[in-house]
């Protein structure tokens, strides 16, 4: 195991990161911005390094400075988190040139993957189901229009180094096409640097289900189930949990399998999680993988008992994977949601602020991951993401009451601070929710539902302005 872990991030992950590494007893050091200078993981950290002002391009963005944070401090290896420089494969080969083992897959696996024309061409040939499109990027409006006609629409246009539920248009007359290809072509460019895109089928009423896998440089992979995420705004996510509810059981077999397979075959190590795209029929399409612990990694811990973040670091270390298939053991249901600092009844427009009040929930299989305090300033720099609140239960029933129970709990105040707490509330209470029967469209329904003129949706939009 290594002797001292850079990591290279800040919020709740940095924090997770940090006691896992406690927990292996490996010295922990962490970068941080001059705006996280007071932050929980610099004050919890064995040594903490400034590499830079705010803005994330002269920090956390800063693969120069971090390197040279890793020197300092003596790292043998470097924890991206996720985020930022996590699945950057530039960074990843930084990192090795300069003797420090970047924790993840490999920089040529990870530049493969995370080019996803590139990665559906990869996942196509180790046989998983693509939704009907362009494997290769589209390199004009006419091609587009060409590729859209044979599928039909609705269609979606995704930059092809896209990620975060950025860089993607849907497209639903061929009249709105070229418009959106050349805005999405354009936001791909000043975003990623790179204006590729793709064009393939948008499936409206799908579900988004996600696969967990842990692969070592053994050749020994496992998967450790599903999770669900279609409860997202503008393709960023929600609600999650896990397993997928409402599938059958031959499905979620079938998928994870699948999952698991597709990432041995492209080399993948480390934590990755496939996501698809399950439809009426329980038909499923390989969307993209991510190559970095997910947000939503809380779930499937709870369900299994296994401490991603721990098999991270073994892998990483050269440690051949502790686990085999038939040991992981999913039990029960767990859900989580992300309070994030923002107002959705603007749009979900960010909230910073200075947080006079802040008391997360407690009791029984309730777990809350946050690096927010009273005091804390809820700056305008980076990801509004606050804590993530996370419970477990035997059945889904429960799980859905003790999340909901927590979340009244909860308690955040602070001037002109909102988060997404009451709008989660209402996801809760909404009955195709509770049934598992949503898709992806259930926000922009909640939100077309309160729209001016629209009779109020669920009592849970009554929660305290600031809960």
């Amino acid at each position: 195991m290594f002797e001292t872990v850079l990591i290279a991030n800040r919020g709740e992950i940095a924090l997770r990161v940090l006691r896992a590494c406690r927990e292996l007893g490996v010295r922990t050091a962490v970068v941080y911005s001059a705006a996280d200078a007071d932050s929980a993981a610099v004050r919890l950290a064995d040594r903490a390094v400034c590499i830079g002002p705010a803005p994330s391009r002269r920090s956390y963005l800063n693969a120069a400075a971090i390197v040279e944070a890793a020197r300092q401090v003596g790292a043998q290896a470097v924890h991206p988190g996720y985020g930022f420089l996590s699945e950057d494969a530039d960074f990843a080969e930084i990192c090795a040139l300069n003797g420090l083992t970047f924790i993840g897959p490999r920089p040529e696996v990870m530049a493969a993957l995370g080019d996803k024309s590139s990665a559906r061409a990869l996942m196509s040939r180790a046989g998983l189901p693509l939704p009907d499109g362009s494997v290769e990027p589209v390199p004009t409006v006419e091609a587009a229009v060409e590729v859209a006609a044979g599928i039909g629409y609705p269609v979606i246009v995704k930059a092809v180094a896209g990620g975060g539920g950025r860089g993607m248009t849907v497209v639903r007359s061929p009249a709105d096409l070229p418009r959106a290809y050349a805005r999405t072509r354009a936001a791909a460019q000043a975003v990623f640097g790179d204006d590729r895109v793709y064009v393939e089928r948008y499936l409206t009423d799908a579900r988004h289900v996600e696969v967990q896998v842990l692969c070592d440089g053994h050749g020994n992979g496992v998967h450790l189930g599903t999770r669900d995420c279609s409860v997202q705004r503008r393709h960023q996510k929600l609600v999650e949990e896990a397993p997928a509810p409402a599938l059958s059981a031959g499905t979620l077999d079938t998928i994870a399998e699948t999952a698991l397979r597709g990432a041995l075959e492209v080399g993948f190590t480390g934590a990755g999680t496939l996501e698809f795209l399950v439809d009426a029929a329980e038909r499923f399409h390989f969307l993209e993988i991510n190559c970095r612990i997910q947000v939503e990694h809380p779930v499937t811990e709870m369900v299994t008992g296994v401490d991603l973040v721990h098999e991270q670091l073994h892998i990483a270390a050269g440690v051949p994977l502790r686990w085999r298939q038939e040991e992981i053991r999913p039990h029960g249901v767990a859900v989580e949601c992300r309070v994030n600092a923002e107002d959705p009844d603007r749009g979900f427009a960010p909230t910073p602020g200075r947080l006079d009040r802040f008391v997360p929930p407690g009791g029984p299989f309730t777990r809350v991951d946050t690096h927010g305090r009273p005091g804390y300033v809820v700056g305008p720099h980076y990801d509004s993401l606050l804590a993530k609140v996370a419970v477990w239960a035997p059945d889904r029933e429960l799980a859905l009451d003790r999340l909901e129970r927590a979340l009244g709990e909860f308690e955040v105040t602070g001037p002109g601070v909102r988060t997404t707490i009451p709008f989660v509330r209402r996801v809760l209470d909404d009955a195709e929710f509770r049934k598992g029967r949503h898709t992806t469209g259930l926000v922009d329904r909640l939100l077309a539902a309160a729209a001016p003129g629209s009779p109020d949706p669920a009592p849970a939009t009554t929660a305290p302005p600031n809960a």
